[in-house]
């Protein structure tokens, strides 16, 4: 049986992984007969949002890991412990915590960099010409992780896509419903929530990716 390593950012899409992104793509791993065990990186978030209101509590701390146990039911290890001769595959789900936590993205835009044990384990998959697939704004890493050329998308946002054009990355646009494959590094991307309404919509592009990144594992 195939295992993939999910890669968390903490829980709730406004500072943390987008937990519909999330559960559907631990959802889609286990529909498709595949495994999967979640990672997350023990520092602290980039802030705390109150997802009620959408305002920073400013007095309020939370711990990625900590954080991202949440979505995993309590089964989520040290991004540091990440093993990649365990594992067929990676898979990144999106939410803001891609761009605060786990990068600085939606602080920085294209000067931005990877928390550095999150870059340890995203290039360990891309060295070992393993599979991977990065959702919604998690896409932003990519350029960071296999250099410049990569095809990849985030959607249709021209901002975002300019950013990562910038970073080096061959940007194509994309729906919702669709991935983009960049077969000479075994990548996959798609917009998820970047573009999608509901669920339905999200799940759509997530359940390609999964696919694909299982068939190329």
């Amino acid at each position: 049986m195939k295992k993939i390593a999910v890669i968390l950012s903490g829980c709730g899409v406004f500072d943390g992984s987008e937990i519909h992104e999330a559960v559907l793509t631990m959802l889609a791993i286990n529909q498709q007969g595949a495994q999967y065990s979640c990672f997350a990186p023990d520092i602290n978030q980039y802030h705390v949002i109150n997802h009620l209101t959408g305002e920073v509590s400013e007095d309020e701390s939370r711990n990625v890991l900590v954080e991202s146990a949440r979505i995993a039911r309590g089964e989520v290890a040290d991004v540091k412990t990440l093993v990649v001769d365990d594992f067929d595959g990676l898979i990144l789900p999106g939410g803001f915590g891609a761009a605060k936590n786990l990068s600085d993205f939606a602080v920085n835009g294209d000067k931005c960099r990877l928390q550095a044990d999150v870059l340890t384990a995203c290039q360990a998959f891309a060295r070992a010409n393993k599979a991977a697939g990065y959702i919604c704004i998690a896409p932003a890493m990519i350029p960071l992780v296999y250099g410049k050329g990569t095809k990849m998308t985030i959607g249709t946002d021209s901002d975002t896509a300019a950013a990562v054009t910038a970073m080096g990355a061959e940007h194509l646009n994309c729906p919702v419903n669709d991935i983009v494959i960049d077969k000479d590094h075994k990548l996959v991307s798609t917009p998820a929530y970047m573009l999608a309404n509901n669920m339905v919509e999200a799940a759509s592009g997530i359940n390609l990716l999964v696919k694909e990144v299982l068939a190329m594992a």
